[in-house]
């Protein structure tokens, strides 16, 4: 790696560490928060499911700000945006607000981070591009996810054990003040490089080019259109799941109060991130084509969440729980490869947004659907379902194998340690 695509790489590195910490103060213990504010689970995880409906509302406009503004720009918004709707949610928490109330500001949640979604991908590999990076996009994308566990691990346990010793607020407030440093990081350090904004006078006009973009490097191009329809499962499954570990191993534990437990969850899942982002590389040197380990890795997951929800045992619940964190993350940095090799510069911000709206769209049905079910059945047989939903994944990767996109056996030389 060249000097300037290592500096690209730390930046990216740096962003990434500071901003999964800020997030993950709360991750650990949110669901025990709005439970404590009030809510019932269908409310919880209704609220979860407005968060995901803010990213799907916003995804392309803020996509509009990526592309036409700069992706520092939109990291910028985010942090200061982000900031002041977590600060609104523990003002929520104080005053044991009523349900619409969270609805809304959980709406603006979710437009704090699609400001980051898909920009800061689109930032790095545009500017690797400039800085004529020849390894595979795997490494860094993988190196990026070990930095992001390992901020997820020190953030999520942190957040279980201050709120344990204080109260679930404390951690709210961490996560603002984090995000406010991360908003002078970033105004120092990031410039867009490899990328020239295209801005526009009519921010509606370009709203609907970008959707427009979005449709035609997207869903009008056969293997990205299946893996973002595969995307609402996963992704919803995904989001479901992170948050109902929480109350279900609090039950298993015996313990209602026990946060630092709630935490513990959350930090199997950062260190996860770690080793799986560490095992992708190697991973995709292991098979020929990248839709392998995606469909590969989605089955598993879907089954190991289904034995997952009949399980009584804390232990046997903790080992499943690592287990389908392992091969969840090990997928991801292979799943940005794969879809990156197939968009262009000028619409990567736009597509990468778009995916993410694909996947948030799945999270609006599924967790609250979930949450009724947890509050039915319980949460071990709202995960089984869970198991069975990402199961569904999986014919629409494979139809994405069966398009035979170069980018499915795309290989770069080998890349030099960091």
């Amino acid at each position: 790696m060249n000097a300037a695509a290592r500096k690209i790489q730390r930046i990216y590195l740096t962003l990434t560490l500071g901003n999964t910490l800020a997030a993950s103060f709360i991750w650990g213990i949110n669901t025990l928060f709005l439970l404590d504010a009030g809510l019932s689970n269908l409310e919880a995880f209704a609220a979860n499911a407005f968060f995901t409906a803010g990213m799907v509302l916003f995804e392309v406009p803020t996509g509009v700000i990526a592309d036409g503004w700069g992706r520092r720009t939109s990291f910028l918004l985010g942090t200061v945006t982000l900031a002041a709707s977590t600060y609104l949610y523990y003002l929520l928490w104080q005053l044991s607000a009523p349900f619409w109330a969270w609805a809304v500001v959980s709406v603006l949640l979710g437009l704090g981070f699609t400001f980051f979604s898909g920009a800061v991908e689109a930032w790095l590999v545009d500017a690797l591009h400039f800085t004529a990076y020849e390894g595979d996009l795997e490494t860094v994308l993988g190196r990026g996810q070990m930095v992001a566990g390992i901020a997820m691990l020190v953030g999520s346990a942190a957040g279980g054990v201050i709120a344990q010793v204080t109260d679930l607020g404390v951690p709210f407030l961490l996560r603002v003040g984090v995000l406010m440093a991360m908003f002078g990081v970033a105004f120092l350090l990031m410039r867009d490089v490899g990328f020239t904004p295209e801005r526009s006078s009519h921010p509606l006009e370009a709203t609907r080019a970008v959707l427009t973009a979005s449709i035609d490097s997207g869903l009008k191009n056969p293997p990205v259109r299946y893996i973002m329809l595969a995307a609402p499962f996963s992704a919803g499954v995904g989001i479901y799941v992170f948050y109902a570990l929480q109350p279900f191993l609090l039950e298993l534990f015996g313990d209602p109060r026990a946060y630092s437990v709630a935490g513990l969850a959350a930090a199997i899942v950062a260190g996860a991130q770690v080793v799986g982002g560490w095992l992708a590389p190697t991973l995709r040197r292991l098979v020929r084509k990248r839709t392998t380990v995606l469909v590969a890795t989605s089955g598993m997951g879907g089954l190991i969440l289904v034995g997952l929800g009949f399980t009584r045992l804390f232990w046997v619940a903790l080992l499943l729980l690592t287990l389908w964190a392992l091969v969840m993350a090990a997928a991801t940095p292979v799943r940005q490869a794969y879809l990156n090799d197939m968009i262009s510069s000028k619409q990567r911000a736009t597509v990468l947004s778009f995916d993410s709206l694909m996947g948030s769209s799945g999270g609006i049905v599924v967790q609250p659907l979930m949450g009724r079910a947890a509050d039915v059945y319980g949460y071990p047989l709202s995960l089984a379902f869970s198991g069975v939903i990402e199961l569904f994944a999986v014919p629409f990767l494979l139809a994405s194998r069966r398009r035979r996109s170069p980018a499915d056996t795309a290989t770069a030389a080998t890349e030099t340690p960091l």
